[in-house]
């Protein structure tokens, strides 16, 4: 028994096969996929879902090719971001990501489309995909020969399998916005009474069902299942108990997911999100994350480039790790800058910025800085924590870290267990959303009676 997973990621595609029994990794492909494309504004960050799918489907025909057909495959990917599609379910947009800004756009006088949609309708930001199709239709930028709305993996989901109309589960519906998630639908009314068209929005599952059979070469016949929130994913692929354990996820961006069986009702930088049955994700999201020590990184080559330094083929990551290393053992962690990551805004603050404090004469140094935004990434994902303890009255008796942001520094592991005061575990598979897709899929199929019966399976190192 042996499962697929298919990662549709922001830069990367990841396929990977599992299996099912022992939790062994069988094989696994990531590749940078390059689909990003110009848009039509400035505002806009999107991709050829073409490209996307041709990358997908060939790392998954040549693994099954080489490791063996899978018995299900499972879909996840990068959340929020919308497309369109014909009645022959053809992609007729661009993908629309996540780290799209037309949400930022003026509607009238100072008020954004962001701001308009979250007064008028409810839940909302930049780079929801309601966000983003508000946009679109005041722009008028949606095709006449738009059906309907889909993800990106619900779109690959639909092409390895020949469907035609999009199916959404509530995950992924809910992370466009405007959503009920008591209900299990979308607030169609009220998007109506501010010009938006309704008639595109694809019908939801309650669960992550099998929508069809593939059809691709050397995987025809094996059931595909409906796309799962990479969020979700990562958090399924990556946790032995969805109840009890808190993940701190940091890639591009960075999130802090705390699982929980109660609906609450959440505001802030804290949202409530749909996982499976009856469970939910309580998550908190960084949006600048670990792409805030690559900036880092860059400083410190611009840095060296003035110097006259040739460093262009030289990793940098090493040399910053040694030397906050070294600042620490001197003079500890405390005495580090003080760094507030938000470079990219916040969810419900777009156009807020990052800060950098506790500057000092003895403290001026590449190490101290270095330090300094490994903790402002950490802690402002440990804030957010906080919230959810102090909303649901319970702790976390399990930490657990995924992402190469977090996999790859060691003393961010560190220093993530002493913020968080838990030992960090980290997943021996080091493609979480894709294994979660993939354990997924063995349960939506009828393969395996449980998630929770799977997941003591997954592996840490």
């Amino acid at each position: 028994m042996r499962a697929m997973g298919i990662d549709i990621g922001t830069t990367t595609i990841s396929v990977i096969l599992v299996d099912g029994q022992s939790g062994e990794l069988l094989g696994s492909r990531t590749v940078l996929h390059q689909a990003f494309i110009e848009g039509a504004y400035s505002c806009n960050r999107v991709q050829n879902p073409e490209k996307l799918y041709e990358v997908a489907r060939k790392a998954a025909v040549e693994l099954a090719a080489e490791r063996g057909k899978p018995d299900s495959i499972g879909f996840t990917g990068q959340m929020h971001g919308v497309l369109y599609v014909d009645k022959e379910g053809r992609a007729v947009t661009p993908l629309y990501t996540w780290q799209d800004e037309s949400g930022n756009e003026k509607f009238s006088g100072d008020r954004t489309y962001e701001h308009i949609l979250r007064e008028k309708v409810g839940v909302s930001a930049t780079g929801y995909g309601m966000t983003t199709h508000f946009f679109l239709c005041h722009k008028k930028e949606v095709p006449e020969k738009a059906c309907w709305m889909t993800t990106i993996s619900d779109y690959i989901a639909m092409r390895f399998c020949n469907r035609i109309k999009p199916v959404l589960a509530r995950d992924m519906a809910a992370s466009w916005g405007c959503f009920d998630l008591e209900k299990g639908k979308f607030l169609k009314e009220k998007l109506e009474t501010i010009g938006i068209r309704t008639d595109c929005i694809p019908e939801i599952c309650e669960e992550h069902e099998t929508i069809g059979m593939a059809v691709e070469e050397g995987l025809e016949g094996v059931p595909v299942m409906a796309s799962l929130g990479d969020n979700q994913a990562s958090f399924i692929g990556s946790v032995q108990n969805l109840k009890d354990t808190v993940l701190v996820n940091i890639g591009t961006g960075s999130q802090v997911s705390f699982g929980t069986d109660r609906y609450y009702r959440t505001e802030g930088s804290i949202e409530l999100r749909p996982c499976v049955k009856d469970s939910y994700l309580l998550v908190g999201a960084g949006l600048c994350g670990g792409r805030a020590y690559a900036m880092l990184e860059q400083f410190y080559r611009q840095i060296a480039a003035m110097a006259g330094e040739d460093i262009a083929n030289v990793p940098l990551y090493e040399s910053m790790e040694k030397q906050a290393r070294d600042f620490v053992k001197v003079n500890g962690i405390d005495e580090a800058w003080d760094i507030r990551t938000t470079f990219s805004g916040t969810r419900t603050n777009p156009t807020e910025r990052g800060r950098i404090t506790a500057v000092g004469v003895g403290n001026f140094t590449p190490g101290a800085m270095t330090v300094g935004m490994l903790r402002g990434i950490l802690e402002e994902l440990y804030d957010m924590y906080q919230g959810m303890c102090q909303m649901t009255g319970k702790k976390a008796r399990c930490l657990v870290g995924a992402g190469n942001g977090i996999r790859k520094n060691t003393l961010m592991q560190e220093m993530a267990e002493k913020i968080f005061g838990m030992k960090l575990n980290i997943p021996k598979c080091q493609e979480e959303a894709a294994l979660g897709a993939a354990l997924c899929s063995l349960v939506s199929s009828g393969k395996v009676d449980s998630l929770e019966e799977i997941q003591k399976k997954i592996q840490y190192i």
